[in-house]
Parts: C-alpha cells; sequence; structure tokens
C-alpha cells in the first residue's frame, strides 16, 4: 500500500491507455522520456503501418530516451549529450510539463533531416525550455526514417504500407490525443510543428485525411515541398530497389539493414542527379496523401488549421558548401536543373538574380528552388481556406556571417528552442546561453502566442493579394508587403 501511495502522489507518473509510466524532474519541468507510442516495426512489422503498443502491467520507468532510428552520424545530433544508440524500435516520444495536474495547450515537435537523418531526441529540439516558458506542454516526435520509413515501398503489395513516416507522425498525435490529459495536456488545443522535412509533414498532415482532428494549429519552418513525389516515382524506385538487392520481395522483412540501407542510399545517390526527386521523402497519390499539398490546397482539400509558415533568407547556403545535385547551387546544376524541369522558364527565372552566376545568387536559387517557391505556391493557396501568417527570418548570427552562411537552413530552430546549449546552438550563439539573443526571445514568444491563441494584430493575416509577410531581423520585427516579389513573380507557376 505504501508504494501505491507513493505511486499515486508523484507527479511524474502518468497513467496512459496502455500502462503507468514514471519520468522525473529537470529544472522545475517533468519530463518523460522514450515512451513507445505504437509497437515496434520489428520482425514481420518491419515496413508496416504502425499499431498501438502492447499494454504493460506495472509502471514503467520514462528515464532514459529510446533508440534513434537507423542513420549515419550528423552534426545535428553530435554532442556528447545526444543519444548514439541506433535501432529500428525506434518510435518513441518524449513529453515535458511544468504542471501534470493541468490542462496545458500541446505543441507537437515533429523533427527534420530530408527523411534520412535526425531524431526527436536530440539536444537541439530539447523543449523544456519551450514547455516551462510557455507554460505548454512538449511532445517531441521520433518517427521510421531512411530506408525502413522515408524510402516508398508501399507498392510492393501485402506487408509493406506506404508513407511510413507520415503513418508514424499520425500515430504518435493519435497517441497524443487518447494519453496527453495525463501528463497535463489538452488534447483539444494541439499545435504540431516542425522545420525541414518535419515541416514538410506539417503539410502532409493538414493534407492527410488520416489526420483530420488531430491537431487544432500547425507551424511549418522551412519545409521542403519537394521532397513529396508521386506514387509512379515512388513505385519504379521499389521496383529497381528490389531488384538491385536480387532476393524476393519477402525477404525485405529479414535482410540485414546494413544491405537495405546500402541499397537505398545507392538508389539515393542516382536520384540526386534528378532535381528534385529524391528517393527518400514522403509520397502522393495514395490513401495517407492523396494530393500533393500545394495540389490540396488549391482545391480546400486540406484541413483549414491555422498555420504559420516562413522560410530562411539563406537556405541553402550551408548544402552550397558541398555542392549537391539535389539543390542548384553552381551554375551547371542550375542548367541541369531547368533542363530536367522548366527549359522554357529558365531565362525568366534567373533574370529575377542578376548577379547570377555570381554565389549569392546560386545560393538564392538553390533556396528559392528547394525551399522558397513551392513555399509562396502553397501559402498562397493555403491562406484562402484557413488563417496563414507568414514569416521570412533574415537573422544571422555573427558566427553564421563570418562563415558566409547568413540565415541558413535550420538557424531558426535554437530560437524558437532556445537550446542554445545544444551542440549546434553553441556553434551558432556562443554567447546564447548566457545572454538570449532579442530575436530568440521575440521568436519564441510569438510560436507561444500562437499555440495559446494570444497572437495578436501586430501580425496581419497572410492573404494572395498583398502578401503581407513579417520579416524577423535581429533587433526588431517588420511587417512588409510581398517581400520578394521580384523572385515570387519568376517562379510562379512552376511549382
Amino acid at each position: 500500500m505504501a508504494a501505491q501511495r507513493e505511486t499515486v502522489d508523484d507527479p511524474t507518473v502518468a497513467d496512459t491507455r496502455y500502462g503507468t509510466v514514471r519520468g522525473t524532474t529537470e529544472g522545475g519541468v517533468a519530463v518523460w522520456r522514450g515512451i513507445a507510442y505504437a509497437e515496434q516495426p520489428l520482425g514481420d512489422r518491419r515496413f508496416l503501418a504502425p499499431s498501438p503498443p502492447v499494454p504493460w502491467p506495472g509502471v514503467r520507468e520514462a528515464i532514459e530516451h529510446g533508440p534513434l532510428p537507423p542513420q549515419g552520424r550528423s552534426f545535428v545530433g553530435g554532442g556528447r549529450d545526444d543519444p548514439k544508440i541506433r535501432d529500428e524500435a525506434c518510435l518513441t516520444l518524449t513529453v515535458w510539463s511544468p504542471d501534470p495536474t493541468a490542462a496545458l495547450p500541446v505543441m507537437v515537435w515533429i523533427p527534420g533531416g530530408a527523411f534520412v537523418y535526425g531524431a526527436g531526441q536530440l539536444q537541439l529540439y530539447n523543449g523544456s525550455r519551450l514547455a516551462r516558458n510557455g507554460d505548454v506542454v512538449v511532445v517531441n516526435v521520433t518517427y521510421r526514417l531512411g530506408v525502413f520509413g522515408g524510402f516508398e515501398l508501399g507498392d510492393l503489395g501485402s506487408g509493406f504500407d506506404d508513407n511510413l513516416a507520415l503513418r508514424d507522425q499520425i500515430a504518435a498525435l493519435q497517441w497524443v490525443r487518447d494519453n496527453i490529459g495525463a501528463f497535463g495536456g489538452d488534447p483539444e488545443r494541439v499545435t504540431v510543428f516542425g522545420e525541414s522535412a518535419g515541416a514538410t509533414s506539417v503539410l502532409a498532415l493538414l493534407a492527410s485525411p488520416l489526420a483530420r482532428g488531430l491537431f487544432t494549429r500547425a507551424i511549418a519552418q522551412s519545409p521542403a515541398l519537394p521532397l513529396i513525389a508521386d506514387r509512379e516515382t515512388r513505385a519504379r524506385q521499389a521496383h529497381e530497389f528490389v531488384a538491385r538487392l536480387g532476393v524476393p520481395v519477402g525477404d525485405l522483412k529479414s535482410l540485414p539493414q546494413r544491405r537495405l540501407r546500402r541499397a537505398a542510399g545507392q538508389l539515393q545517390a542516382e536520384s540526386a542527379a534528378q532535381t528534385p526527386t529524391l528517393a527518400y521523402g514522403l509520397t502522393h497519390g495514395v490513401d495517407s496523401l492523396p494530393r500533393h499539398p500545394i495540389d490540396a490546397a488549391r482545391v480546400a482539400a486540406v484541413s483549414p488549421t491555422p498555420l504559420i509558415i516562413g522560410t530562411n533568407t539563406h537556405e541553402a547556403s550551408m548544402f552550397a558548401w558541398g555542392k549537391p545535385p539535389m539543390l542548384p547551387t553552381t551554375q551547371p546544376g542550375v542548367d541541369a536543373f531547368f533542363a530536367r524541369t522548366a527549359p522554357d522558364a529558365k531565362d525568366r527565372v534567373l533574370a529575377a538574380y542578376p548577379d547570377f552566376p555570381r554565389r549569392r545568387a546560386l545560393v538564392a536559387i538553390g533556396s528559392d528552388a528547394m525551399f522558397g517557391a513551392p513555399t509562396w505556391a502553397f501559402t498562397d493557396a493555403y491562406a484562402a481556406h484557413a488563417p496563414t501568417y507568414a514569416y521570412r527570418f533574415d537573422h544571422a548570427a555573427w558566427s553564421l556571417r563570418l562563415l558566409g552562411l547568413g540565415a541558413t537552413h535550420g538557424s531558426e530552430i535554437v530560437h524558437v528552442q532556445h537550446s542554445y546549449g545544444s551542440y549546434l546552438g553553441r556553434k551558432i550563439h556562443p554567447l546564447g546561453r548566457r545572454v538570449q539573443p532579442a530575436v530568440g526571445r521575440r521568436m519564441q514568444r510569438t510560436w507561444l502566442d500562437f499555440a495559446t491563441d494570444q497572437l495578436g494584430e501586430e501580425w496581419p493575416r497572410y492573404d494572395a493579394q498583398r502578401r503581407r509577410t513579417r520579416v524577423i531581423r535581429s533587433a526588431r520585427d517588420d511587417t512588409v508587403a510581398d517581400p520578394d516579389r521580384v523572385r515570387r513573380s519568376a517562379w510562379q507557376g512552376l511549382y
């Protein structure tokens, strides 16, 4: 009886639909790590859509993170405190709550990484400060990546489901709906937010009939919509994948993960030369995502959810260092991109970049091809159906300016999360742990105001006529009408 009373009185003990979990308290915020939101996709469950967890007896400890999805090394998760273990049994989430007895708004983070890298457990995405500063419950989701989640095999027949990464995210949102009340969250006030592939997923969730009713607000930071390809393209890729492995389809359930990852990686490298369709990403034309999000927005086949959406000024600058073929950031890359996608539009688009072929223009073209232009197209269409707030992130820390990167891809994350102490946060803002930059205080507050339905009139709604956009600068934010008008107009009609 004494043990039972201790459990009842412990605010870090939460009763979920599937069993009881015990977390811990850090910095005045309760945190639970490694909670399984689905049955782990092992054995015959490999390549299948997630199913609910198997209930467990007693109290399960939720102190340590679950494993990362199988992936290579990346600088995003290169910190000493970042988890290192990788395994297919990766369908877990982390919850931070400032008050487990309350009914607080909820923010669910979907991490990015091109559907190849990343996880919700990384310190860059630590939600404790967001939870404490905003009095919200924060949930970080880890979903399948690479060949196990971001590589489409749904056309191989029985035993292979489509859009596994997206289906994992939907399963996590269903878990939030059914269980977040036990952690102090209100399932009727859920904001889903993410960056890069995570933001791409947010827009896909808006267009997925399977995600209807699972969230009430959305934030998409630098979505990369060309990561979504049609079913026919993905089907050809899947059959080529099997042919290269030289095994019966059924054997994919038991092949060593290294062999699967190697074959998928080869297809990714080859697909990069066919920009912008990459081997990893989401698929439209299937039940889980009937239409590409841009097309869905144009025909009002989206959930009319209030949305913040935007991009960074120099999205492609970091990628341009390696001259990747999937981003046109070299003159041959630009020529090849337009030859494959829109040869008749090349001269018109390049006229919007008078510095071409200097590096500044090449970075801008790569940024717009992958991020800016498809985001402008989606925002124009979506704003006709739901409250929409557009931004452009211009702030660049001195460290990024010194490297010639500017407001590069992902550099806004530390300001939203206040994760200045993470490995990447220390690189971007070395003094951020001691003196939080003003842009971070403003940006986090704005995101929290949006999630708690307190966004003021100083950020006007976006519409396709005036295109009023919040430009986030180092010292202040300004509202500017159509700030990228020349470039946006040049790309219009290509997405």
